[in-house]
């Protein structure tokens, strides 16, 4: 009789490693297509086809008016971050002029009871009972720290008792940051960006969608290209002719408008499905084998 199998044995009480392969569970993994990556003339917030390009020191190209509304969003939720934290400073400093207050009550009050005893004298005998709950001889004074103790309880079977940890807001920059590269951003560093577009006949006629093209070499601008634009003029060329003319003759190829190496800004893309520009583009998902209900936990897939 042939030995049993991982493959075949399936009368455990546990999932062998080839059924929970079948089942899909453990780390999955698929290379992301062209589908799955942004173009190059794509907006990196909206993704859509940009508007009035403008692209930061980067290379990161945005839509003109959602830029635009980004860094207002971001003035927005600083100013509301300072506010808050103003508060909190102003809180902090009333916390520690009431604190320093009671502090002073209690030795006054400490030095009140070492020096003329923990009963009171009243002129009135009459009068059984004080502001502090006195109710006689055989009681016991409550001093402000017992009062303090007794209003500042917490109780937390109690809603209304119960303690709340304090939220502490750090100081918050001041400055805007680029929503893609996450350094920091004003307004003033981004240059609108013009792309050259394909006005020949056979484009215009076979495709309704915009073809760009570089205006040295005319080739068609893909994702599989490099692209530079130029901050001085705005230009975008292909990455081999911006090397090998603007670098050298230190001039616009369109425009004719003198530009210098810093001017030179490499634009930021995803790629395409065979070749990654400093991407591995493959998406993992991970899927966790639950214990005793069969079910799993789905981790979402994340680009790797």
């Amino acid at each position: 009789m042939p030995q049993r199998h991982s493959k075949n044995n399936n009368d455990l009480a546990f999932f062998t490693y080839d059924e929970k392969r079948k089942l899909g569970y453990g780390t999955q993994k698929e290379r992301l297509g062209k589908d799955s990556i942004k173009p190059f003339d794509a907006c990196c917030l909206c993704l859509k086809p940009f508007i009035d390009p403008m692209s930061c020191q980067k290379g990161h190209v945005f839509c003109k008016e959602c830029i635009l509304e980004c860094l207002l969003a971001q003035k927005k939720d600083i100013q509301r971050k300072l506010a808050s934290h103003e508060l909190q400073k102003k809180q902090e400093k009333e916390e520690e002029a009431e604190k320093l207050m009671s502090q002073k009550a209690r030795e006054l009050d400490a030095f009140d009871q070492q020096n003329h005893g923990a009963v009171p004298q009243y002129s009135d005998r009459n009068h059984s009972q004080d502001k502090n709950g006195f109710h006689g001889a055989n009681s016991v004074k409550v001093t402000s720290y017992e009062e303090e103790a007794l209003r500042t309880m917490k109780a937390f079977w109690l809603p209304s008792a119960t303690p709340v940890a304090p939220v502490k807001v750090d100081a918050p920059s001041t400055s805007t940051v680029c929503p893609e590269g996450k350094e920091k951003l004003k307004l003033k560093s981004l240059f609108p960006v013009y792309f050259t577009e394909d006005t020949s006949e056979k484009k215009s006629s076979s495709s309704l969608d915009k073809t760009f093209i570089c205006p040295s070499c005319k080739v068609t601008l893909t994702n599989t290209l490099s692209l530079v634009a130029l901050s001085s003029c705005g230009h975008v060329f292909c990455k081999k002719c911006a090397d090998k003319f603007m670098a050298v003759d230190k001039v616009c190829l369109a425009c004719s408008k003198g530009c210098k190496e810093r001017n030179l800004v490499n634009l930021e893309k995803g790629g395409t499905g065979f070749a990654g520009h400093g991407d591995h583009l493959v998406a993992t998902d991970f899927k966790h084998l639950g214990s005793g209900s069969g079910l799993g936990l789905v981790r979402p897939a994340t680009k790797t």
